[in-house]
Order: C-alpha cells, then sequence, then structure tokens
C-alpha cells in the first residue's frame, strides 16, 4: 500500500498537487511548524520524480476548516483539477487536511479512482483504485471525522461545564466587568458608565417606553458610554449619541438583572433556494436556554423589575390579531389599542374625520350587506370616549392627590437625574483635559511634530470642558423651584378635583391615553346601532369588570371607506 511503485510514468506526466490547510487563522499564526511540513511536501514531490514546474501548492484555505468545502476554493479547485485527469497524485500532510467530512473525502476518492490519480501522506502512497488502498483510505476519513467530533465535543463539554457554574468568561455588556475570583462580575469602576446605565432603567420605570427612553436622553443632549474593549473587560469607553438599539439592548438584556446566560442561540444548517447549505443562529425561548443563573451578581435591577420591563415591551409592540395593546402613540383617540370589537373580538382601528378630526372606531372584519363589504362596528368616539373616560374619573379620584404627590416628585427626579450627567460628564472632560495636558507637557519642546498634535488634542479637550460647564450652568439655573408648603397645599387641592386637571388644556393627549392604561387592560364595544345604544364592557387591571350602556345615533355614521 505504501510502495513507491505505485508511481508510474502516466503518473509522472501529470502535476502534483501539494494541498496546504491549517483549520483556523491562529493556527496559521501559531503553529507555523505544520505549515512548514506541509510545504516542505513539495521538496518530497520532487525527489519522488516530479518536475519542479510540474509541482504546485494549493494554499488558498488556509484558516479555514475542513468540515466543509462550501467556502474552500482551494478544495473546489483541486477537486476539478483531479476530475479533468490533469493531476498525478495528491500530497497532504495527513488525510485530515485533505477533509474532516466523508461526503468530501469520498467524493475525491470516487475521482481518483476514475482518473486514476494518487494520494500521499507521510506514511505512504495510496492508489485509491486498488480495493486494499481504498479501505485504508476509507477508514482514514472515518477516523478523522470521528477525530473532529471528539475534540469538539470535549471542547463543548468543558464549555458547558464551566457555563453551567457560572465561571466561563464571554464579552460583557457595558456597565460590567470581570473580577478576579472565578465567575465574579463586578460594576465599571467609571461611576459614569453606571449612572447612565441606571438612569435608563429609572427612565423606562417612568415612561414605559424603550421609544420614550430614547427621545428623553435625545432632548437632554445626554452621551452614552460604548464598550469598545473585548470581554468587557475596563478600558477605555467611548462616548457617543445614544440610539434606540443600544438602549433596546440594555432593557431586554438579563445580566443587568444579575443573572448569568448561556445558550441563548442555537446554530442551524439548511439550504437556500440555490441548494447551497448555510448556517444561521436562531434566538431561544427563555425556558430553553442552556444556562439561567439568577442572583448570579449584583444587578441594576432585580429579577422580577426585569419580567415586568419584558411584558410591557412586549406590550408595546403591534398586538396580534383579536389582541388589545400597543404602545400609546399620537392622536387624539383616548381608546387608541385599548377598544376591542365586541362582535368578532378583532382590535379597533382608529380613524378621524370631519373639519375637526373627531375620532372614530372601525372593525377590520367586514361582512356582506346588500352584496357590498361593511365594516362589523363602525361608531365614532364623541359619545363612547366621555362615557369611559366618566368612570375611569370616578375610579381614580380616591387616589388622585397621591397621584399628584407623586406627578410632582417625579418631575422633580427627571430633572436631577439629568442634572446628574451632566455634572459626571463635566467631570469626565475635566479629567479627559487634564491627562492631554500632562501629554502636552511631558514632550520634548523640540519634537513640534509630536507637541503639535498633543496641543490640538489639549484644546479641543478644553473646548469639550468648556462647552460641558457652560450646559451644566444652563441647567442648574432651569432647575425647578421648592415646592413651598402653600404651594403644596394648593397642589393637593386641584389633585382632589382630578376632572380638573383631566380637562386641563395643558394636559395632553398622550398623558391622558397613559392614565387610562394604568388602570384599563380593555375596553370591549358592542354597537346595537338599530336599538340606538353600545354596550360597553370595561376590564379593569385585576380582573374587575364595569358594564356600561351608552346611547348612539340610529343612523351609521360616515367612516373610511372599504
Amino acid at each position: 500500500m505504501t510502495d513507491p511503485s505505485k508511481i508510474q510514468s502516466s503518473h509522472l506526466q501529470r502535476a502534483a498537487y501539494i494541498y496546504v490547510r491549517q483549520s483556523t487563522p491562529g493556527q496559521v499564526e501559531n503553529n507555523r511548524e505544520s505549515t512548514a511540513r506541509q510545504y516542505a511536501l513539495a521538496d518530497h514531490a520532487c525527489q519522488l520524480g516530479w518536475p519542479s514546474q510540474q509541482v504546485f501548492v494549493v494554499d488558498e484555505d488556509l484558516g479555514l476548516s475542513g468540515c466543509g468545502s462550501d467556502k474552500r476554493s482551494g478544495f473546489a479547485r483541486l477537486t476539478s483539477e483531479v476530475a479533468l485527469a490533469h493531476v498525478g497524485i495528491v500530497f497532504g500532510l495527513e488525510v485530515s487536511g485533505l477533509a474532516r467530512n466523508n461526503a468530501d473525502w469520498y467524493r475525491l476518492l470516487e475521482l481518483c479512482g476514475v482518473t486514476d490519480t494518487l494520494i500521499g501522506d507521510t506514511d505512504g502512497i495510496y492508489h485509491p483504485a486498488l480495493f486494499n488502498d481504498r479501505l485504508l483510505l476509507g477508514l482514514k476519513g472515518t477516523m478523522s471525522e470521528a477525530e473532529l467530533h471528539i475534540i469538539r465535543a470535549r471542547l463543548d463539554g468543558g464549555i458547558r461545564n464551566k457555563a453551567a457554574r457560572g465561571e466561563l468568561r464571554r464579552a460583557l455588556p457595558v456597565g460590567f466587568v470581570w473580577g478576579e475570583q472565578d465567575g465574579e462580575v463586578l460594576f465599571h469602576p467609571d461611576e459614569a458608565v453606571t449612572g447612565a446605565i441606571r438612569t435608563v432603567f429609572e427612565r423606562f420605570a417612568e415612561f414605559g417606553s424603550a421609544r420614550r427612553v430614547w427621545l428623553w436622553f435625545r432632548s437632554e443632549g445626554l452621551r452614552f458610554p460604548l464598550q469598545t474593549t473585548p470581554a468587557g473587560m475596563p478600558g477605555p469607553i467611548r462616548w457617543v449619541a445614544p440610539t434606540y438599539h443600544a438602549l433596546h439592548q440594555i432593557l431586554t438584556n438579563p445580566v443587568y438583572a444579575g443573572a448569568y446566560t448561556y445558550g441563548k442561540t442555537r446554530h442551524e444548517r439548511y439550504v437556500d433556494e440555490q441548494g447551497v447549505v448555510r448556517k444561521r443562529a436562531r434566538h431561544l425561548p427563555m425556558d430553553q436556554w442552556s444556562v439561567l443563573i439568577r442572583d448570579h451578581h449584583p444587578g441594576f435591577i432585580d429579577w422580577t423589575t426585569f419580567e415586568a420591563n419584558q411584558a410591557r415591551l412586549d406590550s408595546n409592540a403591534r398586538p396580534q390579531p383579536h389582541h388589545t395593546g400597543g404602545a400609546v402613540r399620537e392622536g387624539s383617540a383616548l381608546l387608541q389599542g385599548l377598544a376591542s370589537c365586541g362582535h368578532c373580538g378583532r382590535r379597533l382601528h382608529v380613524h378621524y374625520r370631519g373639519r375637526n378630526a373627531a375620532p372614530g372606531y372601525h372593525c377590520a372584519g367586514k361582512d356582506l350587506v346588500y352584496g357590498r363589504g361593511v365594516y362589523c362596528l363602525n361608531v365614532g368616539g364623541t359619545v363612547i370616549e366621555p362615557a369611559v373616560a366618566n368612570a375611569f374619573l370616578e375610579a381614580i379620584t380616591p387616589a388622585a392627590v397621591q397621584a399628584m404627590r407623586l406627578s410632582v416628585d417625579q418631575l422633580r427626579a427627571n430633572h436631577d437625574a439629568a442634572l446628574s450627567q451632566w455634572r459626571l460628564e463635566v467631570e469626565r472632560t475635566r479629567y479627559e483635559a487634564q491627562r492631554a495636558e500632562r501629554r502636552y507637557r511631558s514632550v520634548e519642546p523640540e519634537n513640534r511634530l509630536v507637541a503639535r498634535g498633543l496641543e490640538s488634542e489639549w484644546e479641543n479637550r478644553l473646548r469639550d470642558l468648556a462647552t460641558a460647564e457652560i450646559e451644566l450652568r444652563r441647567r442648574e439655573h432651569q432647575r425647578p423651584n421648592i415646592i413651598s408648603a402653600e404651594q403644596l397645599k394648593a397642589i393637593e387641592k386641584l389633585g382632589s378635583d382630578i376632572r380638573q386637571v383631566w380637562h386641563a388644556p395643558t394636559t395632553a393627549d398622550r398623558d391622558r391615553k397613559e392614565l387610562l392604561r394604568a388602570l384599563l387592560e380593555e375596553v370591549v364595544l358592542d354597537l346595537k346601532r338599530t336599538q340606538g345604544k353600545a354596550h360597553l364592557t370595561l376590564r379593569w387591571r385585576g380582573g374587575a369588570i364595569t358594564m356600561l350602556d351608552v346611547t348612539v345615533p340610529r343612523f351609521k355614521p360616515m367612516g373610511p371607506s372599504i
């Protein structure tokens, strides 16, 4: 099987191909001895009788795994040359260097057997057309594939075992760093970074919407930290304008709730429309995560708050058919996202009509009446909304005074949070300016090429510091005045009449909707046009039900076109 006499003159008249491959770029960089041994096979081919001009080295696949040939251009070129009978022998350091899966390996063996092409490695020379050689090569290919599986199983087992203990170190989100102990996760040492993260959760607890938190950051002119170092280790932090995606990632990442997670995605292989095998990552639901360790480390929020935040974010998304919900939007329609059809259960859509853009509600389900499609429900909101608002105000009046107190405290807390972030911003820019000054003064004056660049950087940092200090002073002057005892009594008197606050022109439609959703979950509207009434079912949070009958016009109002 390893007899060099298998080399015939017909083989020497064709080319000798040396296939060079390493599985990863790291192996190419560090395991240079193996790469050198593979290149040395060219000299071995010359010793066996091939002229040097007929020896070709195929090394396009350096740094690529041999478990598949879909992206290995070098292996594809080698296979094509073998199929065209241009190759007399294929050299590899070992069989596993050619292919790590049986599909590619046996395809190459079949082509070599048909075209009378030899295969050589450090153990000898084989002819795939001979039964014994083919049997040995097939066994080597099977062992190579099994070897890859065993190595991968060992590595994955070690990784999963370490992750099950919460000790596997991976990249941490901004705001956390790894400690010295195994599995120890600590808050980032920069107070400005942790302050910005805490502000995100505080504002979400107030607004209940990731988009409104993002708009608040932009309106206050605050910047947000961006982690630039791998594995979450302490290092330089870039402060950039916050993006919605960055804030949403913070609100949905369980690491901020003190949990350690692993295996949140699953990699799958599939065949696309062109018949190419591809890979994709699929996000798994929480109950299918491989590892979920709660209270693994200190978090910015607790797990109960995290689950409540996820439920709130899910409710803000566009609801599914026959479900209410969705984020509060602009417009005067008070029951937007809350009203559903009592006939078919669909969520009611909002429309506006008339010169004053009066709100109305209609159901997307259509019935055939006299040969044409009509909505199964279409009613104006001018008679429906006052009845719902009156029921809401009667329910909320006992808690109106406390709500007014909380709103005043919340307004003050919002301003204090923005002011605190700007103070940290001034402190950070002052440090950067001082560091730039130290770097400038440490350089030799004669080295003007370096001194000019450091001087320019120092001036930029001083300019940033001056801008931040001016903005901080402006915001401090805008600080709300301390409410006196007399003013607090007046506020309590105003809070006792929540109707006056509800109908005040300064109360925005969005605020009314937010107040309504604080107690109401759904309003089911069953329109009985022939009887001149609409039956309303108000479902409150906690399970309470209120029934209302509202008089409506007997004629069908104009609505959106079908």
